[in-house]
């Protein structure tokens, strides 16, 4: 698993491991953050479908799920 730094997520570009619907690439187009700096929202899109979807963000930790970067 990496390390994800949570500032650092808006607008990053994922690759989805294992696609579906042939939505291969994701863009982190919100994220939120409470009064203490936690992030509690993170919305990521499909490039092409524009599908936005809700996660958690530590998911994107998992290499067996997601990949950092456009492959």
């Amino acid at each position: 698993m990496k390390t994800i730094n949570p500032r650092k997520l808006l607008h990053s570009k994922w690759t989805a491991a294992n696609p579906t619907k042939k939505e291969k690439h994701f863009i982190i187009t919100e994220v939120e953050f409470n009064e203490e700096g936690v992030l509690i929202r993170c919305l990521i899109e499909a490039v092409i479908s524009n599908r936005a979807t809700l996660i958690q963000w530590h998911e994107l930790e998992d290499t067996n799920k997601w990949l950092q970067g456009w492959k």
